[in-house]
């Protein structure tokens, strides 16, 4: 059976998920990580607008996803014009494998991260302040740290979502092998053509799935545990 594992198709399929998952996950944590910080502070003028723009992904269709991002940067898109005159062709590429990707799971590190940012005492970032210390030094040292387990359970979710996406990646991206062919679109089409592939591909994205839920829920659990040490030494 794991004879499989060593087929062209599947090993392709292997690789472009692992590289656009990655990659999807260090774009999110570059400019969602800002974002984050900006929708912990409630007290600005756009944050329901901004959060509600960010959950929009999580209740949207995949596949109406995809044919969003079709729209907008597809060659008779809002953008297409734009594009086409710099001879840049998103649609069916690598890219839009990372666009879609980045649309559909970016959201779960942002609210994870959000969480994690309002979790830190504003008094401690005032204390800071007052020392002299930059924003950058108060996040690297006091903001960052308190909240890495939010950090880290967001960016596992936002990469195992990213891996497992389908809907909108065969939409904006399509379907070729070794282009745009990642795990998911590699078992749909594994079921019509070589079953023995698509269900190597199905364990593994089991197994990656069980490994995630491990992760995020001793995350959590580590977090709850340090919460609940600090709360009862206070209160001593």
């Amino acid at each position: 059976f794991f004879e499989n594992i060593n087929k062209t198709q599947l090993v392709q399929a292997i690789n472009l998920s692992i590289f656009t998952s990655l990659v999807t996950t260090a774009i999110t944590l570059l400019f969602g990580t800002p974002v984050a910080l900006l929708l912990s502070h409630s007290n600005f003028r756009w944050h329901r607008i901004i959060d509600t723009i960010i959950d929009l992904p999580t209740v949207l269709p995949p596949s109406v996803a995809g044919i969003a991002l079709l729209m907008a940067f597809g060659r008779k898109g809002l953008f297409g014009d734009f594009f086409s005159s710099l001879d840049i062709s998103i649609p069916f590429t690598i890219i839009a494998v990372i666009m879609a990707q980045t649309f559909v799971a970016s959201s779960l590190y942002i609210k994870a991260a959000t969480i994690g940012f309002s979790t830190v005492d504003s008094e401690l970032k005032q204390a800071s302040a007052l020392d002299g210390a930059s924003r950058w030094e108060t996040f690297r040292f006091i903001t960052l740290p308190i909240s890495w387990s939010s950090i880290l359970s967001g960016s596992v979710m936002t990469w195992a979502r990213a891996l497992g996406e389908f809907g909108a990646t065969i939409i904006f991206a399509g379907n070729f092998p070794g282009r745009t062919q990642t795990m998911p679109l590699a078992i749909y089409i594994g079921f019509e053509i070589d079953l023995n592939v698509a269900l190597t591909l199905a364990i593994l994205l089991i197994c990656f799935s069980f490994l995630t839920l491990i992760i995020v829920k001793s995350l959590l659990h580590r977090r709850l545990d340090a919460e609940t040490s600090t709360s009862f030494d206070n209160s001593l």
